[in-house]
């Protein structure tokens, strides 16, 4: 991890706000995006210096590209943090847990339901 890389990815807001939204839960590009009503493509260029950061990571389920923070990262832990205190980064956080909560219940769902 390039301490310059670190700091050119926390130089951007929107991208600052997709950590905090990656802060609980896993998403793809077109969630990132409908989020924060950017394109999929702007989105994936600042997931792109995210990711060569060393602050995300993704990893391909099925046909989607699902990014989550990068863990037992020191640039991530102190970031958390500071979100929790930040007017912009406290609130994204509390819906990032709240989706990562729905999707939880939705996946709960579909493994109990079995095909009659």
């Amino acid at each position: 991890m390039s301490l310059d890389k670190v700091f050119e990815a926390l130089a951007s807001g929107p991208r600052r706000e997709i950590l905090a939204y990656l802060s609980s839960a896993e998403l793809s590009t077109s969630e990132l995006a409908e989020r924060f009503k950017m394109s999929a493509p702007t989105i994936s260029r600042h997931l792109s210096v995210l990711e060569n950061a060393g602050l995300v990571t993704s990893a391909r389920h099925g046909q989607f590209v699902l990014y989550k923070l990068a863990p037992d990262n020191l640039v991530n832990t102190l970031a958390g943090f500071a979100f929790e205190l930040c007017p912009v980064g406290g609130p994204l956080k509390r819906e990032s847990r709240k989706l990562a909560a729905q999707k939880k219940t939705k996946t709960k769902t579909k493994t109990v339901r079995k095909p009659g």
